[in-house]
């Protein structure tokens, strides 16, 4: 083989390579770094429901557990704000094919309506508290009053942190940062977002479903 060939099959190779290595390039480290963070939320509100199931048995047929449902009403406004929160989810999604495909006005669209719902579900638990708090339960008022608050609580505080980043999110692509190949940012922010929704449909299920 001549030099010319050589270097004609060197030139011709090279960028599959390239490309070989970039398809090879595997999970990227905002999407892992994010997994690695649910993982550990994972084990942290598992201990929380654990501490719940254990006071909850310690203490049936006493206090609201007797009747929790006299407080719990599933059918009040915290059903309007599991809706908007469950449809954050979609609309969350739908911004992540949007950037995926391109599509920028898209996916501003749908993270900005994200970004309200997270809002206005922050601003009905809080006035759902308001409305508890009348009526007698506070995280002082026993052991229900305290895992109720402890569980909400800190899902609520988890919902702040996600509309943060969601704000962040939406201010980077307003400024044009995302695109169909460079979005991880927006993949793993969807990840934590989804996350949040799960774990509200869990403590839905439990505290005003199955109590």
């Amino acid at each position: 083989m001549t030099a010319d060939a050589h270097a004609l099959t060197t030139d011709v190779s090279a960028p599959l390579a390239i490309e070989s290595g970039h398809a090879a390039r595997g999970i990227s480290n905002p999407i892992l770094g994010m997994l690695l963070f649910l993982t550990s939320e994972v084990m942290f509100f598992a201990g929380l429901f654990a501490a719940y199931f254990t006071t909850r048995a310690h203490n049936a047929g006493t206090g609201p557990w007797d009747d929790p449902q006299k407080l719990l009403n599933p059918l009040s406004l915290i059903l309007v704000a599991t809706v908007l929160l469950i449809t954050s989810s979609f609309t969350c999604q739908f911004a992540v094919w949007a950037i995926r495909r391109g599509d920028r006005t898209g996916f501003i669209r749908n993270i900005s309506v994200t970004f309200v719902l997270g809002i206005v579900f922050l601003l009905l638990q809080g006035y759902d508290y308001t409305l508890l708090f009348g009526e007698g339960m506070t995280l002082g008022s026993g052991p229900f009053g305290t895992t109720y608050f402890t569980l909400t609580g800190f899902h609520g505080a988890h919902v702040f942190g996600g509309v943060l980043m969601l704000g962040v999110i939406l201010y980077r692509g307003m400024a044009g940062q995302f695109s169909s190949r460079h979005h991880d940012a927006v993949e793993a922010v969807s990840l934590y977002w989804h996350f949040v929704d799960i774990v509200w449909i869990i403590l839905f299920t439990v505290l005003y479903l199955v109590s």
